[in-house]
């Protein structure tokens, strides 16, 4: 496989997300990119993390050690495995009576090496595929894991920050309505005022250990990918950027400041900016409409504090 291609599927493996997969004998995490050209796989079960990439000459070699009554040119067997391999990651909760598999699958893992089979059917014959899966490089583990995780805790943390900003001006737009008479009707609507450090001892006490509770993958597979692939993506973006722009690999790598480590900074110098307000100065009640909604509550910068700062 040539190095443009290489590179191509490389990219298109970090875009993909991660999906759950429960097998009989264990629950493991995976992502594949799969294309005329040969394909890449990841799989993990928390503990470690193993690879498989491989071009057409690898695919025909295996189709034919595996299915010998079978003959055509390794792209139908790759698009036969696209075909098998995308429902499953693209709903990893299929797994039920309702969404029945059209293909089994298992796998046998040894120190040095995990095998995942698969059966089904091409062509109303028989169809076996092993994918030999070695254990993944520190820099895999870093580009598919690391660094979009890292991404990922930035962004939900810019993601707060914002949230409790929002929070504090609704509690300083509420208490000018109440100062210029304003009466809640339904008194089940009350809130106390946003208070972020209480907020956070409490949610220390009672929701971080389910929160925090990482199990066999599936939380993060079922509730995170949409952000994981936007990570992904604006990586992938820097890094196209920095090409064109000149700069080298080695400048950017070796640099522990360097975009790769900081994917989400621009959101979170953003947030850093934005004004609170303090305590209101009420306009008569007299005023109404666009205007007096504007002018209702004036406000002094002041830098605010982050959930997590």
């Amino acid at each position: 496989m040539s190095s443009i291609l290489m590179e191509e599927l490389e990219e298109d493996l970090l875009m993909q997300p991660w999906a759950w997969l429960q097998l009989a004998e264990n629950s493991l995490m995976a992502k594949a990119s799969i294309t005329k050209h040969g394909y890449a796989l990841l799989i993990s079960d928390l503990q470690q993390v193993w690879h498989e990439q491989v071009d057409t000459l690898v695919v025909n070699q295996r189709a034919k050690e595996l299915n010998k009554r079978l003959t055509a040119p390794p792209a139908a067997f790759l698009h036969h495995l696209d075909e098998v391999l995308r429902p499953l990651f693209k709903d990893s909760a299929y797994q039920d009576a309702a969404h029945p598999s059209k293909a089994t699958f298992s796998c046998d893992r040894g120190e040095e090496v995990l095998i995942l089979r698969v059966q089904s059917e091409l062509s109303g014959l028989p169809f076996n595929w092993h994918f030999h899966c070695i254990p993944a490089s520190s820099l895999l583990v870093s580009q598919h894991l690391i660094h979009p995780l890292m991404g990922v805790s930035l962004a939900l943390q810019s993601h707060v920050r914002e949230l409790a900003a929002l929070l504090r001006m609704k509690d300083l737009e509420i208490q000018a309505y109440q100062e210029t008479g304003a009466v809640l009707s339904r008194s089940r609507l009350k809130t106390e005022p946003f208070e972020e450090n209480s907020f956070l001892e409490q949610f220390m006490v009672e929701k971080l250990p389910e929160a925090c509770a990482v199990g066999d993958g599936r939380p993060f597979a079922m509730n995170l990918q949409s952000l994981y692939v936007a990570v992904t993506k604006q990586q992938i973006q820097e890094r196209q950027n920095r090409k064109g722009s000149g700069e080298t690999q080695t400048s950017s790598s070796t640099s522990p400041g360097g975009t790769d480590n900081q994917p989400l900074n621009q959101p979170e110098e953003l947030v850093s900016g934005t004004p609170t307000l303090s305590e209101p100065e009420c306009e008569p009640m007299a005023a109404s409409g666009p205007l007096h909604r504007a002018q209702l509550v004036k406000s002094k910068r002041k830098k605010p504090r982050g959930l997590f700062s």
